[in-house]
C-alpha cells in the first residue's frame, strides 16, 4: 500500500511529547505502554524504547476482547521471554484491570523492597502512562483511578498536557499525550494502524484499505467473517480483493444509480465492523512472524 509511505506526522505536540515524557522520566518508577492487543508490533512506538531507557515496564495488551485469544496467550509468553510483564486488559469493560497494581508491584519489588529497608514503610511508586493515539489510555486511567477524570474520545490525538492521577495510597499515574513516530518506514506498519482506526480515515484511501483488509482476511479466513457475509471459503480463495469488496457490498444491498455497486460505502462498512470486531477476534500480527 504505496499511499502509506506518504504518510507524515509532523505535528507540534508529537515533538513536543517526547520533550515532556524525557523531562517526566525521572519524576517516576516505571512505565505502563499500552499497546492494541490486535497489533502489538504496529502499536508500539519504536522511538519509547529510547525514551523509556531502563525503567522497569509493565505492557498492557489493551482490547484484548477483539483479539485471537490464543494469539494474545502467545504475545504474553513472548514478553515474558523478554524478562517483560504483559497483561491481557479491555479498558473500556474494565477486564483484567484490577491486576494491574499488582503487577506494577512485582515489577518495582525490588525498588521498594530497597526503600523499606532505609525505614520507610509504604513507599509511594510513580508510573508513566505512554502509548500512541487511540490505544485506550484515557479508558485505562479513568477505570483505573475510578473516576472519569481524563478526557476519553475515539479519535487519535485528543490527549494533550501531562496530568497525575491518585490510584490509591502507595500508587500515582502520570499520563502522557498520545505519542507517535515522525514518519512511517514500513508501510504495512501504516496499514495496520489505519485497520485499527489509529490513523485517521481521511488521511488514507479508504477503499485501498479496505482491499487490503481483505487481502489479509483471505488468507485468514476467520469463521465469523465468512458467516457474517455469507461466503464460501471458495470465494476466498478465487476472487481477487476488489472483487470480493463489490460481492459483500451487493450483499449490502449497497447500490448506487445504474446498479453499481457503491465500494467505498462497503469499504466503510468493512472497516467499521472489523473495528468493532464482529468479524471476529482477530489478531493481525503474531510473535515472531514478519508482517505482512
Amino acid at each position: 500500500m504505496s499511499d502509506m509511505q506518504t504518510i507524515q506526522w509532523f505535528p507540534g505536540h508529537m515533538t513536543k511529547t517526547k520533550r515532556q515524557i524525557q523531562a517526566s522520566l525521572k519524576l517516576v518508577d516505571a512505565a505502563a505502554e499500552i499497546i492494541d492487543a490486535r497489533i502489538p508490533v504496529s502499536s508500539r512506538n519504536p522511538e519509547l524504547n529510547k525514551l523509556i531507557q531502563n525503567k522497569p515496564r509493565v505492557i498492557l495488551m489493551n482490547k484484548c476482547d477483539m483479539a485471537n485469544q490464543t494469539a494474545t496467550k502467545m504475545w504474553i509468553d513472548h514478553y515474558a521471554r523478554q524478562g517483560v510483564t504483559a497483561l491481557a486488559v479491555d479498558c473500556k469493560s474494565g477486564r483484567n484491570l484490577n491486576k494491574f497494581p499488582a503487577a506494577v508491584g512485582a515489577v518495582l519489588k525490588e525498588k521498594t523492597d530497597r526503600l523499606k529497608a532505609k525505614g520507610m514503610k509504604n513507599p509511594t511508586m510513580r508510573i508513566m502512562i505512554v502509548g500512541i493515539p487511540n490505544v485506550g489510555k484515557s479508558s485505562f486511567i479513568n477505570r483505573v483511578a475510578g473516576q472519569n477524570r481524563a478526557k476519553v474520545e475515539d479519535r487519535p490525538g485528543v490527549t494533550r498536557g501531562n496530568q497525575w492521577f491518585t490510584i490509591s495510597k502507595n500508587l500515582e499515574m502520570l499520563d502522557t499525550p498520545g505519542v507517535l513516530w515522525p514518519r512511517f518506514d514500513d508501510q504495512i506498519v501504516g496499514e495496520h494502524l489505519a485497520f485499527t482506526g489509529a490513523v485517521k480515515d481521511r488521511v488514507v484511501d479508504t477503499e485501498l484499505l479496505a482491499v487490503r483488509l481483505l487481502d489479509f482476511l483471505r488468507r485468514l479466513k476467520p469463521a465469523e467473517f465468512i458467516s457474517r457475509f455469507k461466503l464460501e471459503e471458495t470465494d476466498l480463495d478465487a476472487t481477487p480483493s476488489y472483487d470480493l469488496l463489490q460481492m459483500i457490498g451487493k450483499k449490502r444491498g449497497m447500490l448506487i444509480a445504474g446498479g453499481e455497486i457503491d465500494t467505498e460505502r462497503a469499504a466503510i462498512m468493512l472497516l467499521d465492523e472489523f473495528r468493532a470486531a464482529k468479524l471476529g477476534r482477530i489478531t493481525v500480527e503474531m510473535p515472531g512472524g514478519e508482517l505482512k
